[in-house]
């Protein structure tokens, strides 16, 4: 029997499990489908482990629920910094900490209320709209905006981004709770103009500050928040006139912040909160 220390924290409902890298090595896609399961193990979105970098302050490495490896997540690169002050595993007097990632380098921006980090801001990098970065099988075309997908007969405009890792988007006068993700959101993330699978967004814009989005996450299913996601539909309706450069993302979770000013070569800035659920200890075979 194995046992591990960990941390469980979320932002916005987005929910995973924070362990110390320095300290601990596991075959950590086998302990992530354990550690998330809802029902046989600590239950979340899945794992992250805070690892040494050559390159950075610290380096984020995650897993999905199913597993499978991430490259980026928003939410969780937040609550990684919150957990690697906390564990002094990086100097908490910083101004912005650089946090290596598969997709990256990023930067994160503490914001402290009463000696406690409560919140950060991430600057996520700039948007990738071209075919070969997101990555999608469609050739000849500069940009994936509103293009007719079918879906169980249905046609679905998606239009995509890659953020650290590849969003489709759904725009919908409807609101979006109406709409079934759980039905569309794993044919959309299998779909085979996909190579690497993809994130699945369903959009409904309330104001053009505000949009209201549901989430399919690839590897883990319906989040209630992705901060990767909320940058995906906030780049697309800038890019689409659609939304103001400054933005409010309501997710299921809670609410994030983006903002991008819609150039190519700037970043897109997501800002969002961080909190700590419970920290225990896991024992597994």
């Amino acid at each position: 029997m194995n046992e591990i220390s960990f941390e469980k924290m979320h932002g916005a409902g987005n929910d995973y499990v924070y362990v110390n890298g320095y300290k601990y090595n596991f075959d950590w896609s086998k302990l992530s489908e354990s550690i998330s399961d809802r029902h046989f193990g600590i239950g979340s979105d899945g794992l992250i482990i805070a690892m040494p970098s050559k390159i950075a302050d610290i380096k984020m490495q995650m897993f999905n629920s199913d597993g499978s490896e991430g490259r980026m997540c928003g939410n969780g690169i937040r609550c990684l910094v919150a957990f690697a002050i906390k564990n002094k595993l990086i100097n908490k007097h910083q101004n912005q900490i650089s946090v290596e990632t598969l997709s990256g380098i990023k930067k994160v921006e503490p914001i402290w209320e009463n000696n406690v980090m409560v919140a950060a801001k991430v600057a996520m990098g700039s948007p990738q709209f071209s075919p070969k970065s997101i990555p999608i099988l469609l050739e000849n075309m500069t940009d994936i905006s509103n293009y007719p997908l079918e879906i169980n007969g249905n046609i679905l405009n998606i239009s995509c981004v890659s953020i650290g890792n590849p969003h489709c988007v759904v725009f919908t006068n409807e609101d979006s709770k109406e709409f079934d993700i759980s039905t569309y959101g794993p044919l959309v993330e299998t779909h085979n103009l996909f190579p690497e699978k993809v994130n699945f967004e369903i959009a409904s814009i309330k104001s053009r500050d505000y949009v209201a989005v549901d989430v399919w996450e690839r590897g883990s299913g319906i989040t209630m928040a992705c901060g990767t996601g909320a940058c995906a539909v906030t780049a697309i309706g800038i890019k689409q006139q659609l939304l103001d450069t400054k933005v409010t993302v309501r997710l299921p979770g809670g609410e994030l912040n983006v903002s991008w000013t819609g150039r190519d070569e700037d970043e897109i800035i997501l800002e969002g909160p961080v909190e700590t659920i419970f920290s225990g200890i896991y024992n597994f075979v």
